[in-house]
């Protein structure tokens, strides 16, 4: 067992932001597979805010702590750990727990930080591009050449999703709530940004695509965009939902999806099986780190806070003014 004790935040019960607590624990111990990381910085993330609120508990065996995605620094490893050593530099999909100043993780689900990155860059990186790399390419088989319309722009998960694709070849569109957060889409590579609260992305859609539609839509809105996504889509297109915040239930007209041959599947990350969360650091590390490492993708980074001041960073992340990303800087 582990004696030695670690800073962490904890979730004291289920609430607003000021139930984020910053209180003692033990470092966690390893099991087989596992290394131990001294957590330099840890992204902060919508699941986080939701498990927060007592809807998104973790998975069985899983730390109670929040916290998806960390960087640091490798200081254990565990048996049967070939492929990381003590003193490397990783950033790493957790299964929880980041909010801490040690965090255990799989060592599949760690990569080496990319070069030219920083600590806190690399930190929020691996929890939106194995969400995206995994719903637009491993789930939705997102080709060169096709189209896309990514919901929620200036969110962590459309930051990466619209920079990721465009250097993939793909012809981007995206909604977002303001023409300041329009023009932040259009500078990473959109080619078109609609403000929703001023425009019908429906209409604006037909027009922009000559009335074909688009290859595939990435959601987090659901609600009733769910029936527009479908009348936006192309023949064989495909709608892909990895959050509702309107809301998962609505009223669909299927005979669109029949008559277009339409596919409408989703996805969440955290209760994928680790198989399939070490294929996608595979897939990452083969295609994606060299974008980053060539500046051709960047993880977009809006703010930082220490750790103690966690509550603050959901509070701005509830607001929704943020582009990018929010991070919890991590003191040793």
């Amino acid at each position: 067992m582990n004696d030695q004790t670690m800073k962490c935040v904890e979730i004291s019960e289920p609430g607003g932001p000021d139930v984020l607590k910053l209180v003692e624990r033990t470092v966690p111990d390893l099991t087989d597979g596992e290394v131990l990381i001294k957590v330099g910085a840890a992204g902060v993330n919508r699941p986080d805010v939701i498990q927060r609120k007592g809807l998104y508990p973790p998975p069985p065996g899983a730390s109670d702590l929040p916290g998806l995605e960390i960087s640091g620094e490798v200081v254990a490893v565990s048996d049967g750990v070939e492929t990381l050593k003590i003193g490397d530099k990783v950033c790493a999909l957790t299964n929880g727990g980041g909010y801490a100043q040690y965090c255990n993780v799989p060592a599949e689900q760690c990569l080496a930080i990319p070069a030219g990155l920083s600590m806190e860059e690399a930190a929020v990186v691996p929890e939106t591009f194995f969400t995206v790399w995994f719903n637009l390419y491993v789930q939705g088989g997102l080709k060169e050449g096709q189209s896309l319309l990514v919901h929620g722009g200036t969110s962590g998960i459309g930051t990466t999703a619209i920079q990721l694709a465009t250097a993939l070849g793909v012809k981007v569109y995206t909604t977002a709530g303001s023409d300041e957060k329009c023009k932040a889409c259009e500078e990473l590579g959109a080619v078109q940004a609609i403000n929703y609260k001023t425009a019908d992305f429906v209409e604006v859609m037909k027009e922009a695509t000559g009335g074909k539609g688009v290859n595939m839509i990435l959601d987090m809105v659901g609600g009733e965009y769910i029936a527009r996504n479908i009348k936006c889509l192309a023949r064989k297109g495909r709608l892909i939902n990895i959050a509702y915040l309107q809301g998962s239930k609505a009223e669909v007209n299927f005979m669109s999806v029949m008559m277009k041959q339409l596919q409408i599947t989703g996805s969440t990350l955290r209760q994928q099986p680790l198989a399939v969360k070490s294929q996608i650091a595979q897939e990452l590390k083969d295609t994606v780190w060299p974008l980053i490492e060539a500046g051709k993708v960047k993880p977009v980074l809006h703010s930082s806070f220490d750790m103690g001041d966690a509550a603050q960073s959901h509070v701005l992340m509830e607001s929704s003014q943020h582009i990018g990303k929010i991070v919890l800087k991590v003191e040793s």
